[in-house]
């Protein structure tokens, strides 16, 4: 298993657009992916778990990857965080 903590950056945090970026990029890997912030661990291949973890601007979360691809998978849902989700802002 492999995690790295990461912080969300963009203005809007994990709204509707941004869950859908996260989730479609972690349904291409095989591994398993867990997002976890405070209390709250969810399934980081669901839209509607990565709205409602509620992931404000300034928020870190826990990335998990388990399974054959988590290198992968972490570094390209890394590079989608950090880019802000292609948003700009």
């Amino acid at each position: 298993m492999l995690e790295r903590k990461i912080m969300i950056i963009n203005k809007l945090g994990l709204h509707a657009r941004a869950a859908t970026k996260f989730s479609n990029t972690a349904r291409k890997y095989a591994s398993e992916i867990k997002v976890t912030l405070g209390t709250k661990t969810i399934d980081g291949k669901s839209i509607i778990s990565l709205m409602l973890l509620a992931a404000a601007k300034g928020s870190e979360i826990n990335l998990q990857a388990d399974g054959t691809d988590e290198h992968e998978a972490v570094e390209d849902i890394t590079q989608l965080v950090n880019n802000k989700f292609g948003e700009g802002e």
